[in-house]
């Protein structure tokens, strides 16, 4: 099936989705960084707004009120002429990162250390960065290869505080999440789910790993048809409401999260 094909499918079955009627809390709920200088916007944003934009597989347009951009699990695309300020990137797949960033991109972010020989006593990979109003830190995570070997930390999970809104993007996660892993992570308000049920995890894991995070909003991503994603839908069993937004951008605020955990589906794939 090419592109074309698989979008229009990909459609049709999202616009059929239209439903007929723990973690540890961190100490410090997401805290704005200061000095965030003329904005330049994508979107026109309010300093409680951020612009999340459904890229394609695993890559999300991130925007905060100061205009800052983030693209999460970067290949080289982040949409017609953007050149991100911040790039994260995850290691299981070349669909997840790129050896290859443009020199202009400000700050590029391994999910993995690249230094790393294999060994378990490799460090993982560690970031703590403050880029005007976001800030952007990871929880490292394992990974699986086609051998059936394991890359320990070889997956981050990605955090970026903004506009007073904690957003995880899971990246290409291989197992549930510990204890110390949820500890690690905090509060989480929007989480982005990779939800193809066999490359990543099986779908009643992940749904899971939804249930432990408690985010408000979930935005799945990472599923390769509408049968990917119908079989995801169905794995939900009713247990959360689920929308379908008209486009691939949406305007998300602490004001406007919904009350009860939803499930938001984006046009793409």
């Amino acid at each position: 099936m090419n592109t074309s094909a698989r979008f229009a499918a990909v459609m049709l079955f999202v616009l059929s989705l239209l439903p007929p009627t723990v973690a540890n809390a961190a100490q410090n709920r997401c805290l704005a960084i200061a000095d965030a200088g003329p904005p330049v916007h994508l979107a026109a944003l309010k300093e409680n707004e951020v612009s999340l934009t459904f890229v394609g597989h695993s890559t999300f347009l991130i925007e905060s009120p100061a205009g800052v951009r983030i693209a999460t699990d970067f290949t080289g695309d982040a949409g017609p002429g953007i050149v991100p300020d911040v790039v994260t990137m995850n290691h299981a797949h070349d669909s997840h990162y790129t050896d290859f960033p443009d020199p202009k991109i400000k700050h590029v972010l391994r999910g993995w250390n690249p230094e790393a020989t294999g060994s378990p006593e490799d460090p993982a990979a560690q970031h703590n960065l403050n880029v005007k109003d976001v800030h952007v830190r990871n929880v490292p995570t394992d990974i699986r290869h086609w051998s059936g070997a394991k890359e320990v930390f070889g997956n981050s999970i990605f955090i970026f505080e903004v506009a007073g809104l904690c957003i995880a993007h899971l990246g290409h996660l291989h197992h549930q999440l510990t204890a110390q892993h949820l500890g690690w992570i905090g509060y989480i308000d929007i989480l982005l789910v990779p939800v193809d049920g066999t490359y990543t995890l099986n779908h009643t894991s992940m749904v899971e790993v939804i249930k432990d995070l408690r985010a408000k909003l979930v935005i799945p991503m990472h599923y390769f048809s509408s049968l990917g994603l119908k079989s995801f839908v169905d794995s939900l069993s009713g247990a959360f409401e689920i929308e379908v937004h008209k486009s691939n951008q949406i305007t998300v605020s602490d004001t406007s999260l919904p009350q009860k955990a939803k499930i938001l589906i984006l046009p793409g794939y």
